[in-house]
């Protein structure tokens, strides 16, 4: 059942994204919109297009949420395989994703230093090279 989920999950989502998708809905709205007269712009003929919005963005949410989350894992298995093959690379970030807030920001912090100090050595290199022209 999960499988027969995830592949219905990713198509639906596939679909909603189409162009024709958005048009198919710009449709529905403008006939909804010019049944207004024939019932006389009823609460029943409002509440069709609010009751069927909410149904389509209720189940929406949940096709999207689970295409998305495959998404995501997929990103990050392929990034931990890049950390795995790179022979210098910290391989305590191949869990990043599961630390806390705390921690993010402890690597964050970490990762800023290590940049700065990057930035500074060109800097440096940079002004040996014109100081020896």
């Amino acid at each position: 059942m999960s499988k027969w989920f995830s592949h219905f999950a990713s198509r639906a989502a596939h679909w909603a994204g189409h162009y024709l998708a958005f048009l198919a809905a710009v449709l529905i709205v403008v006939i909804w919109a010019a049944t207004g007269p024939l019932f006389k712009f009823s609460s029943t003929w409002q509440l069709v297009i609010n009751t069927g919005t909410t149904i389509i963005t209720f189940l929406m949410v949940f096709l999207i949420q689970n295409s998305q989350n495959r998404d995501a894992m997929a990103m990050h298995l392929k990034l931990d395989e890049l950390l795995r093959a790179i022979q210098d690379a910290d391989d305590e970030m191949m869990s990043a994703e599961d630390d806390d807030e705390k921690q993010l920001q402890k690597l964050k912090e970490d990762y800023t230093k290590l940049s700065d100090e990057h930035k500074r050595l060109r800097a440096d290199l940079e002004a040996s090279k014109v100081a020896a022209q």
